[in-house]
């Protein structure tokens, strides 16, 4: 979103470029904004969008739905599983489907419990490719791969 002060900066500059002789719409476009994202902006209107009410989407889960999902996730057979083999497993050996994959991804990750959840080590990130210093001549020897691929 852009603030009041650069919105004003922003009127101002499409105001001189008009007085100078230049449309509407190529003053606009330099800016990267609509032409109707202007004439707002000139009316005054104030973007309501942070403060917009947002209904609860009736098939949201409930809280108690919600509480359910962690108390599975918790279940000492699931504790070391991600969410993408607990819901089919839980279908295949219970028979109870209480939320997509997506969404238990989305309770853990409000719980702060969106970590690596197995015995094995946690994924490290790759370094950068190692890389080396040639000072003088014969000092570093490498293959050069291109030729060793077949050619069509």
């Amino acid at each position: 979103m852009i603030s009041t002060s650069d919105r004003q900066d922003a009127i101002q500059l499409i105001d001189e470029a008009l007085a100078e002789g230049a449309r509407l719409q190529a003053a606009c476009a330099e800016l990267g904004i609509g032409t109707n994202t202007y004439r707002r902006w000139v009316r005054g209107d104030q973007d309501r969008r942070p403060k917009a009410v947002r209904p609860v989407p009736r098939h949201a889960l409930s809280p108690e739905e919600r509480q359910q999902v962690l108390e599975i996730c918790h279940r000492p057979e699931f504790a070391s599983l991600p969410p993408g083999q607990i819901v089919p497993r839980l279908l295949d050996e219970e028979g109870r489907y209480v939320a997509s994959e997506s969404s238990y991804y989305r309770i853990l990750r409000e719980h702060g419990e969106q970590h690596h959840r197995g015995r094995a080590r946690a994924p490290r990130p790759k370094g950068d490719p190692q890389r080396h210093r040639v000072t003088r001549p014969n000092a570093c020897w490498s293959w050069d791969v291109t030729y060793c691929v077949p050619r069509p």
